[in-house]
């Protein structure tokens, strides 16, 4: 005799799929944001990078990582550039900009590893939190599918963290180089005032 499945269980299947189509529908939303914001970047001849299409998309730079479609699109964008040499650099070039701007992007890098540190602890915090109370029913696949989730999203905030780090120590460089130009610029003003004749 056939036995007739428990009312809870089919209560628990349906909070699942309506789960799924919404996380479905969700990603979808911030996939079509994020290749937005990189065609975006493109036309307006914008730097491409991962954390700027975050930003301008409203995303987590780990999901910009980990959606195939979004990244690949970042990644030919950033090739595109280099190919044609707009923006190729990680930094503007000294000559280019004032140590005011080189402080202001400084500035804003460590606003950005401040933000992914934060995003980073609030995911983890999340997962320990949810993590036991939601293994009650789940089946095994489904629990190592959410690790594997939660580890590829640690990986793209340690990349994405390490990047902005980089960005920092560079921006950091350009700012030392472009005050020791300023500096110089300064004497060879007054050498050159100094040899000019009085009237």
């Amino acid at each position: 005799m056939k036995r007739s499945a428990a009312p809870g269980g089919n209560d628990r299947n349906a909070r699942v799929e309506r789960l799924r189509i919404s996380r479905a529908k969700d990603s979808e939303d911030k996939t079509r944001r994020a290749l937005d914001a990189v065609h975006g970047l493109l036309r307006s001849g914008r730097r491409v990078t991962v954390a700027q299409v975050a930003r301008d998309a409203s995303v987590s730079t780990w999901f910009v990582y980990n959606q195939p479609q979004v990244h690949q699109a970042v990644q030919d964008c950033i090739k595109a550039q280099r190919a044609t040499g707009s923006q190729n650099s990680l930094v503007p070039e000294a000559s280019q900009v004032s140590p005011a701007g080189l402080q202001t992007d400084l500035a804003l890098a460590r606003e950005e590893i401040k933000d992914l540190k934060k995003e980073r602890d609030q995911l983890r915090n999340r997962v320990r939190l949810s993590l036991g109370a939601e293994l009650e029913g789940v089946d095994r696949n489904e629990l190592i599918e959410r690790v594997q989730q939660t580890e590829q999203r640690n990986t793209a905030l340690e990349r994405a963290l390490s990047e902005a780090k980089d960005q920092i120590a560079a921006l950091e460089g350009q700012l030392r180089e472009a005050e020791d130009d300023l500096i110089a610029a300064r004497a060879s003003l007054r050498r050159a005032m100094r040899s000019v004749p009085a009237p």
